[in-house]
């Protein structure tokens, strides 16, 4: 068994799900238009620049779930993941996740956005398992804080070397390790596998891809 795992923005997904969130809760009156617009676009840009302040960006994105009840936001996101989501799920990526399973792989996604969100999202693919970045909750209702460390960039490496641990793995049992990604903020990750493999990479991971020899593939259809 191998261990193979998944960034979900811009790789599994053909876009970004955690800022198609904010312009989706914007659709609904739930977010000021021009404010939120105006801060989300710079947290974006602040990402793919690689200089994104992680604990900023989560205090701003978290806000939403701490302003509304938990059955109003289940609700919500099921809309999400019907309208938005499922429209950006790739046949080619469909594929990948299911050659890693029928060779029994222990697959994962591993991704910076929040575990809210996004563990429906991995359940498209039929992959149990994910780490994302966590919203604290008290008594089943959202406080707009994080809970424990943010899975994003070196975060990613702890995040899952303590999610192995937790379930009884380790790291260096399985004889190949792959990281499917988009971004130069998962170079912490891509750099810790056996098998790093950019998928529609940035232009900084190009750079490391071709320097590295690491392989570029598209999942677009």
């Amino acid at each position: 068994m191998d261990l193979a795992l998944f960034d979900l923005d811009n790789t599994l997904l053909r876009g970004d799900s955690d800022y198609n969130w904010a312009k989706f809760l914007i659709k609904h009156h739930l977010l000021d238009p021009k404010l939120h617009q105006e801060k989300n676009e710079i947290f974006y840009q602040d990402y793919q620049n690689g200089t994104l302040d992680i604990y900023a960006f989560c205090e701003f994105q978290f806000r939403p779930l701490k302003e509304n009840n938990r059955d109003k936001l289940d609700n919500l996101r099921h809309e999400y993941i019907e309208t938005v989501i499922k429209p950006l799920v790739s046949k080619k990526s469909l594929e990948l996740v299911k050659k890693h399973q029928k060779r029994g792989d222990l697959c994962i996604v591993i991704t910076a956005t929040n575990s809210y969100i996004t563990r429906p999202i991995a359940k498209l693919f039929d992959i149990d398992y994910l780490i994302g970045t966590d919203p604290e909750e008290v008594a089943g209702e959202f406080t707009g804080k994080v809970n424990g460390l943010p899975s994003f960039k070196e975060g990613k490496v702890t995040r899952l070397n303590q999610w192995l641990k937790e379930n009884n793995y380790d790291f260096h049992q399985f004889e190949k390790s792959f990281f499917y990604s988009d971004s130069l903020n998962d170079l912490p990750l891509l750099k810790a596998v056996s098998d790093p493999v950019c998928v529609n990479p940035d232009k900084t991971l190009i750079k490391e891809a071709q320097a590295n020899h690491w392989p570029i593939i598209s999942l677009e259809d």
